[in-house]
């Protein structure tokens, strides 16, 4: 990590001038004009990051006004339509600048005395917190489908998730049931249903019933979801069910309430499929997800499938955290930068909402809040280990329909699949972003 620029003065120094540390910032920002174009673009990338983590030491020093100077020098160097640093650092500016904010909400809270005051900035304080953080239901939707179409991250997660599921059913099964953790819009299933029709063809059994099990926490959309995988099974001559269950991200609540609302029935097959779902569960500690994943294990279920972020956004220490994010998100908008065009609004959309709201969350929010605690796979393989699950290999079917699906619809030589653990990683260069794991 490149070292930090130190503004605070030490007792035995004389305050340092403001204006002094504000050219001094602005001068790391504009290198020197005799780079080549490739060159600079590397050295300014390596000198925002740099700025950006010295603002961020800034505020964990609690040394907030150096700290909004920085920002604002920041903000007059970036922009949600540049390149990719630009677009970076605009968006984790304003999850620097919302943390900011509420530092100086808490402040002024311990100066008030005067008790409707304090209720009224605290209202004020919460509802910024959420105003910030949650965006618009719809909007979120919508990105989650651009998302599905504009990179091979979600694409990838099902894809091989659905091959670990589709392999761990026998041929000739009569039914299998499969609980879906925050199933969406259920984008992952049709080519499951296609893979079950098909094999059903080739080997002149009739196909099984299939039962879907979907949670989220929008009942509506929920159903919405039901319907479409209903219409696309019949299509099919698929027998289908679908069971909406309203579940939020409270482990405690899920663990406990899950083993009533789930029906079994004899002769069913159980694959329970958790993408980008357990960090959510995640708080200070392991102890609620490692209760959620008891209870998952005492369901029996034939093939567990989880796709995770290979990042560490879940550390303690605020400004490891941030470190941690900075590198992580820099990868994925490279890698948008390198793979679609300046005027995408799907990409602008992408950026700004979905992973615009997870950097907020990862670097503003606290507690029950910060729900994005994503974590690598090496503690994932910890945590399931110790709560009886062991690993399955993914075939080499499987790595051959990733490679085909980044050859065919993501031909950018960026982007890169690993095998380690018997597990698929899928990143940027030489920077991992995803993985996909299989479980009983």
């Amino acid at each position: 990590m490149l070292g930090s620029l130190n503004t605070s003065s030490s007792h035995d120094q004389e305050e340092e001038d403001p204006s002094s540390s504000d050219l001094k910032y602005q001068q790391i920002i504009h290198p020197h004009p005799s780079h080549s174009r490739a060159g600079l673009m590397n050295s300014t990338a390596i000198h925002m990051r740099q700025l950006l983590i010295s603002c961020a030491e800034l505020v964990a020093q609690s040394d907030f006004a150096a700290a909004h100077r920085l920002i604002s020098i920041l903000s007059a160097n970036s922009s949600p339509y540049g390149d990719s640093i630009e677009r970076l650092v605009h968006q984790f500016i304003r999850a620097l600048s919302f943390l900011l904010n509420r530092h100086h909400a808490n402040a002024s809270l311990l100066m008030m005395n005067i008790s409707n005051a304090t209720t009224t900035t605290t209202a004020l304080t919460t509802a910024g917190t959420a105003n910030f953080i949650s965006n618009d239901s719809s909007s979120l939707q919508t990105c989650y489908l651009s998302l599905n179409q504009i990179t091979p991250f979600l694409r990838f997660s099902h894809l091989t998730a659905n091959q670990a599921i589709l392999e761990s059913i026998e041929v000739g099964q009569q039914a299998i049931h499969i609980l879906d953790f925050d199933i969406m819009h259920g984008v992952q299933w049709p080519p499951l249903m296609q893979a079950l029709a098909e094999r059903s063809n080739n080997s002149l059994q009739p196909p099984p019933m299939l039962r879907i099990t979907g949670t989220g926490r929008d009942l509506e959309m929920l159903r919405r979801t039901g319907d479409r995988l209903l219409m696309f099974a019949q299509t099919l001559g698929l027998r289908f069910q679908f069971h909406p269950l309203l579940l939020d991200d409270d482990p405690t609540s899920a663990a406990l309430y899950l083993p009533s609302a789930l029906t079994l029935l004899p002769n069913e097959t159980l694959a329970v499929n958790c993408m980008l779902y357990l960090h959510r569960l995640l708080r200070d500690d392991t102890r609620d997800l490692r209760l959620f994943l008891h209870k998952i294990k005492a369901l029996n279920p034939k093939v567990v499938t989880i796709a995770e972020r290979e990042a560490s956004h879940n550390h303690p220490v605020f400004l490891q955290r941030f470190v941690e994010a900075v590198d992580h998100y820099t990868a994925i908008f490279d890698s948008l930068e390198a793979t679609l065009p300046p005027n995408s609004r799907e990409r602008l959309a992408v950026e700004q909402i979905w992973f615009g709201r997870e950097i907020v969350e990862i670097v503003a929010a606290e507690g029950d809040d910060r729900r994005e605690r994503h974590e690598r796979y090496e503690s994932w393989e910890m945590i399931l280990r110790s709560s009886g699950f062991s690993n399955v290999p993914l075939s080499a079917y499987s790595l051959s329909q990733a490679k085909l699906l980044l050859r065919l619809h993501y031909p950018s030589e960026g982007y890169q699949l690993q095998i380690l653990n018997n597990s698929f990683f899928l990143g940027w260069q030489n920077r991992a972003l995803f993985s996909v794991s299989s479980w009983h």
